[in-house]
């Protein structure tokens, strides 16, 4: 699906995502506070529209041009997204591609990380993300600015606010092509599987941007066990995973 004029806008809309292009610092570091670390999503940017990194838009941008080129139905979604850098780019590759009958959904509480409370997996107990949400809640009204900026803000996008459990259950779409996961929580990972996984399109994707997570990572292997799925999971960068639906 090449395409010059689209392949240096892409190029170009990641660079800008991750904030490549001015380096702003980070607030929090897995390792490292170097290039290597923005490119594999390993901190949190101060200034960036996105935390995933390099390597993982490349394989969102991947993921999606595959179900343009093969015409897998179905609109894209992302339940986690922060401050929309990956829900941005996917609208992007719809825009480069000149593509209009397709939806990107955003499923976010945008109001942060849900306690963890005694009833929550052990290790969203210990991790208790919560304690990150002046970093991490951004507001519904600053996500629709950003995507604003970018010229990307129209009919095409759509908002669903609040959390997975009562929000996607409701969601007014028939068939998925993409699926990106980013709700670190066990419940709200196997959430998002239970409502949207049986909507997927033969030949579309699941992303999972938290597997490296171990509840993140149960409730993915869970789910798959109990529904018999065994198309391979696929590793991206040491943190995420995806797979392509049989």
């Amino acid at each position: 699906m090449s395409n010059h004029g689209a392949d240096l806008y892409l190029d170009l809309m990641k660079k800008v995502l991750t904030n490549t292009i001015y380096a702003d610092p980070a607030i929090r570091v897995w390792g490292e506070d170097n290039e290597e670390a923005r490119q594999e999503g390993r901190d949190w940017p101060s200034v960036a529209h996105t935390m995933v990194g390099m390597k993982r838009l490349e394989n969102l941008q991947h993921c999606v041009e595959s179900v343009l080129r093969d015409n897998t139905p179905g609109d894209l979604i992302e339940t986690g997204v922060w401050r929309g850098g990956s829900s941005i780019l996917m609208r992007a590759v719809l825009k480069a591609h000149g593509v209009l009958d397709r939806s990107v959904w955003l499923a976010d509480s945008f109001q942060g990380m849900p306690v963890a409370d005694e009833q929550a997996h052990p290790d969203d107990r210990q991790l208790q993300w919560h304690l990150h949400n002046d970093f991490l809640a951004v507001p519904l009204e600053q996500v629709r600015e950003n995507f604003s900026r970018y010229g990307l803000l129209d009919q095409q996008v759509r908002f669903l606010p609040g959390w997975f459990a009562d929000t996607l259950p409701t969601i007014e779409v028939d068939k998925l092509a993409v699926i990106r996961l980013d709700g670190d929580h066990y419940d709200s990972t196997m959430d998002a599987l239970v409502n949207l996984y049986p909507r997927l399109s033969p030949g579309g994707f699941v992303i999972v941007d938290d597997y490296v997570l171990p509840a993140c990572s149960e409730a993915v292997e869970t789910y798959r066990r109990e529904h018999g799925i065994t198309e391979p999971p696929q590793p991206i960068d040491g943190v995420a995973m995806f797979w392509q639906r049989g």
